[in-house]
């Protein structure tokens, strides 16, 4: 899609939290990370990447993305086939360390400047899996709970709120949220089979279509 390629082609090319900030400039080299493909029918929506995906310039490529993936119930093979899974964080560089070096918030001017035409541009995604707050706030609008509780408890009304792309909000998968995964069980015992029958519901759909293809080019 040639729409789609120049998005993409733009952002990363990106300057705008050097060269037209909101607020500070972004402290580094910009290194936009995201994937994408007209054919996803999956959007995984994090935060920000972090110093090690800066580094490798490939989302999730560190424990948050194995605990992440795990959640989900794929491969990495599964994950990174940009053909059915694209991954559309909320800030696409990493936005640089606070004072107690913890990461700061995603820059906003990737929302702002990118979110609504890219994922105008991405018309087969039936899934969006927003993770932590910050996705929330953006792909669930005032539907969202007024804390990270609250719009967790409310999973299952967000789920089947009949809205397209149905939008599965998850807690951020860092090991700053063991406390709260423990405080809650029912995550695992109850939100994680549901969200592992819809990611692979979406995925398989892809592969019986790509399958079908295949057999009426050989017939």
């Amino acid at each position: 899609m040639p729409e789609l390629d120049a998005i993409l082609t733009a952002i990363r090319r990106c300057r705008l939290c050097v060269e037209d900030p909101r607020g500070k400039a972004l402290p580094h080299e910009p290194r936009p990370v995201l994937r994408a493909s007209a054919t996803a029918r999956l959007a995984v929506c994090g935060q920000a990447p972090g110093t090690r995906v800066h580094q490798s310039g490939t989302p999730f490529t560190d424990p948050s993305g194995d605990r992440l993936r795990d959640w989900m119930g794929v491969t990495p093979q599964e994950f990174y086939d940009d053909r059915r899974v694209a991954i559309v964080p909320m800030g696409f560089c990493f936005p640089g360390h606070d004072a107690k070096g913890g990461d700061l918030p995603p820059r906003r001017e990737c929302a702002e400047r990118w979110h609504r035409g890219l994922f105008a541009a991405l018309p087969k995604v039936e899934l969006i899996l927003a993770v932590g707050a910050y996705a929330h706030a953006f792909h669930l609008g005032a539907a969202r709970g007024k804390t990270l509780q609250e719009t967790m408890l409310g999973w299952r009304a967000h789920v089947d709120a009949g809205r397209r792309p149905r939008v599965f909000p998850l807690p951020h998968p860092s090991w700053r949220n063991n406390a709260w995964l423990k405080k809650n069980p029912w995550f695992e015992d109850e939100l994680l089979p549901v969200l592992r029958r819809h990611v692979r519901g979406v995925l398989e759909v892809r592969v019986r279509r790509m399958e079908n293809k295949s057999t009426w080019r050989a017939g």
